[in-house]
């Protein structure tokens, strides 16, 4: 195992991860690794929460505040929820054992826009950091660290973080090496320059992590793969979402406000997304860029053919099948793969400078544009923002995607108000559905209202919705933005309710 740490003083410092966990005390802030299930730590977390556990029995309490990049996996997120040891969590989840511990109140979380979260921790704003656990793919004998599958806020807690744990996992591919760009030139306000960052394969920083070897208390080893589920294939519903996304595409190259190569694209993660993409290769379009947060399957098969030339992200995003195919022709990959810290990948002023095109998904949009992407009923959370409010406000133009129904039509995605709002009807530019596509550019509320209406809401809900507006518009207080007060969440309480949006 010595040719993965190639630093002496580091080596002496192995133990196993039971030992590790045991230097994390309760009260600690830990920073984790982690992005959507890829580059988390695989062994440490495991023994932390059986340690966790043990405590409880004893009748001692042991809780810790819990920062990552973006979601883990049920080894990190999934066994120290259930251990009943976080007390605080943040940026992003999707765990359904820490999800449902969030919602009955029993864990603080904290949603944030993911390209916030190191300024919030360089400001202060998070309290101090104790601990950092961090995967590495290998140890330089400077003591840097090679990243793996996800870089994330790995820079942020490894600079902040009293001490530090490494785990060095075996499984993840030497071949990374070269691919990531670890940028060191931010600075908090008044302090801060322009990122020299022009185009979305550009290099501006290091290819690797830097540590003070004092700090690391414990370089633990693994061999574990990335616990990431297969997407579904496209269904019928996704892929008219794809064709009309990619219609409009090719009305705006028409009226000259995009050329053939579009804008550099970000796209969210998920069966729509990956539709979305396998439609612009079907649609012809080819050295295309992208300026994401992810790379799913769908992306790293359109820079396998050529449909996409460069992609920037943070993290992988990748089924089984994707991995093997990324490792089978990494060399190739690593060519037109560039991972940054999310610091940089979601970046507002960089995503403003290179006119990324944003599309992203949503639980509802209301008649004005207004998008709720992360609460059922305006009051549970499923997973978060994430990185979706980066990319809308800043982007060139801010799509967002859902089916026009759910639960089997129990639920309609366009509804007068919607319960919660994570974007503003300010931010929203493009709303789409199976039914169709509504382009808000350039609109009043009221005109807003009659294109998402028509364009996207399900015919089963369209006459409701149209009722609403109509009397809205007669009997509101203000006739800028008609609303009924009373009506304008009945629709989400009918659903609690009953079960449907439309009654029982």
């Amino acid at each position: 195992m010595s040719d993965r740490v190639a630093h002496p003083g580091l080596a002496a410092r192995r133990m196993d991860a039971d030992a590790a966990a045991a230097l994390v005390r309760p009260g600690m802030t830990v920073g984790m690794s982690g992005f959507t299930g890829a580059g988390y730590p695989k062994g440490v977390p495991l023994e932390l929460a059986a340690r966790i556990t043990a405590a409880h029995e004893r009748g001692d309490a042991f809780r810790l505040r819990v920062l990552t990049g973006a979601s883990t996996a049920p080894e990190l997120d999934g066994a120290l929820a259930r251990a009943g040891g976080i007390d605080f969590r943040l940026p992003y989840q999707s765990d359904p054992e820490l999800r449902e511990r969030i919602n009955r109140g029993e864990i603080e979380y904290m949603d944030i826009h993911l390209g916030h979260v190191a300024q919030y921790a360089w400001s202060g704003f998070l309290g101090k950091l104790d601990m950092a656990i961090i995967e590495a793919t290998a140890i330089l004998p400077d003591g840097r660290l090679l990243p793996s599958t996800s870089v994330g806020n790995n820079k942020t807690w490894l600079d902040l973080a009293d001490q530090v744990i490494v785990e060095v996992n075996h499984r993840q591919p030497m071949g990374l090496d070269g691919m990531h760009d670890i940028y060191y030139g931010t600075a908090l306000p008044p302090h801060r320059r322009p990122i020299p960052l022009q185009k979305p394969g550009d290099r501006i920083g290091e290819p690797y992590l830097r540590v003070d070897p004092a700090k690391v208390v414990a370089v633990v080893h693994t061999d574990a793969p990335d616990r990431i589920g297969r997407f579904s294939p496209p269904d019928e519903v996704s892929r008219r979402i794809a064709g009309h996304l990619v219609e409009f595409f090719r009305h705006e190259i028409k009226a000259g406000r995009l050329s053939e190569r579009l804008l550099p694209l970000q796209s969210g993660v998920g069966n729509i997304a990956n539709a979305v993409l396998a439609g612009l290769r079907e649609g012809g379009f080819h050295g295309l860029t992208a300026f994401t947060e992810v790379i799913q399957d769908g992306m790293l098969d359109l820079l396998g053919d050529g449909t996409i030339d460069m992609a920037s992200a943070t993290s992988f995003s990748l089924s089984p099948e994707g991995v093997e195919e990324f490792v089978r022709h990494i060399d190739r990959y690593r060519e037109r793969i560039v991972l940054r810290p999310q610091e940089m990948s979601n970046h507002g002023e960089l995503i403003r400078r290179l006119g990324v095109i944003a599309m992203n998904g949503m639980v509802e949009a209301d008649l004005y544009g207004n998008v709720n992407s992360t609460h059922v009923a305006g009051s549970r959370i499923i997973n978060g923002i994430g990185g979706s409010g980066d990319f809308a406000r800043n982007g060139f133009l801010s799509c967002f995607v859902t089916p026009s129904t759910a639960k089997g039509g129990a639920i309609s995605a366009i509804v007068p108000m919607v319960s919660h709002v994570d974007h503003t009807e300010h931010d929203v530019a493009v709303v789409v559905t199976e039914q169709g596509l509504a382009d808000l550019r350039g609109l009043s509320p009221k005109q807003r209202a009659r294109a998402i209406i028509a364009n996207c809401a399900h015919p089963d809900y369209r006459p409701l919705l149209q009722d609403y507006f109509d009397r809205a518009c007669r009997d509101s207080h203000g006739k800028h933005t008609p609303h009924l007060l009373p009506e304008a969440l009945a629709w989400h309480q009918r659903f609690l309710d009953t079960g449907s949006m439309r009654g029982g």
